[in-house]
């Protein structure tokens, strides 16, 4: 069996040349026999692109997982779906999110006095009122709780409490093993802390994280007291960022982390 591994096939950073930079992320997961796909970039032709550059076969995946509705994470979706409608698609539920949803006819209340022509759906709703999505040939599995999807592979959910994301869900992916759990995080909107913890670190230990933590603003001070306390507080191993993890981010962490620190540039393939 192939080794576990981590490849980089969408982001803004890389030393691998032929690839297109470009602001977003996705990945490809090979972990135990699975193949899964971590968000889809944010543009479709880069990510179409680089992936058949780098040779990644997405009509053979087990599952793909999107992390949050932002566009960055989400715009490759339809290439993957023209080319394998059945995956399934892993995806936060929102009522109104870009993923589709429903609810049910009977949610809001009723006024019967009201002419047919001044009620919703002349008074009859059906049984479960649809809303679309950019995807509607995708198979969505919609997640409102940190759930397995396979033996030793999960997602945590959390959502964020910060503002400009308040309320939003996020999805992470954890790998676990009898040593520990690798993490894959697509933005960390609602806190790398608030998701470690809700993976249940430090009890069960981070062997690796990986993706953005969502520092490219945070103040220098912040960034240093979080570097550390990803060692000392949530003992993580090794760390490999990317993506929305910032510039100042990338260094505080490299210098806190030293040979511990993984390089996940555009076109990195990194054993797990």
């Amino acid at each position: 069996m192939a080794s576990n591994s981590i490849t980089i096939l969408h982001d803004s950073f890389g030393a691998v040349d032929g690839l297109a930079r470009n602001w977003g992320f996705a990945a490809l997961i090979e972990f135990e026999g699975r193949r899964i796909l971590f968000d889809t970039g944010n543009d479709a032709e880069t990510f179409r692109a680089n992936v058949s550059a780098i040779g990644v076969d997405l009509t053979h995946l087990d599952a793909v997982v999107i992390s949050h509705r932002h566009g960055d994470h989400t715009t490759g979706l339809a290439h993957v779906v023209a080319l394998n409608a059945r995956v399934p698609v892993w995806v936060p539920r929102e009522t109104y999110g870009v993923f589709g949803s429903s609810l049910p006819g009977t949610f809001y209340p009723r006024c019967p006095t009201l002419p047919a022509s001044m009620r919703y759906f002349d008074g009859f709703p059906p049984e479960l009122i649809r809303h679309g999505t950019p995807w509607p040939d995708a198979a969505f599995r919609h997640v409102d709780s940190s759930c397995e999807i396979w033996p030793g592979v999960s997602v945590v959910h959390t959502v964020s409490d910060v503002p400009g994301t308040r309320e939003m869900p996020e999805l992470t992916l954890s790998l676990r093993s009898s040593r520990g759990q690798v993490i894959v995080a697509g933005c960390s909107h609602p806190g790398i802390e608030k998701i470690l913890a809700a993976a249940g670190a430090p009890a069960t230990p981070v062997l690796e994280l990986f993706g953005g933590l969502h520092l490219v603003l945070t103040p220098p001070e912040q960034i240093e007291r979080l570097a550390g306390d990803l060692r000392s507080k949530w003992g993580v191993k090794r760390l490999s960022p990317g993506h929305c993890t910032g510039e100042p981010g990338f260094d505080a962490l490299r210098r806190v982390f030293g040979a511990d620190y993984g390089y996940a540039g555009l076109g990195s393939r990194l054993t797990l």
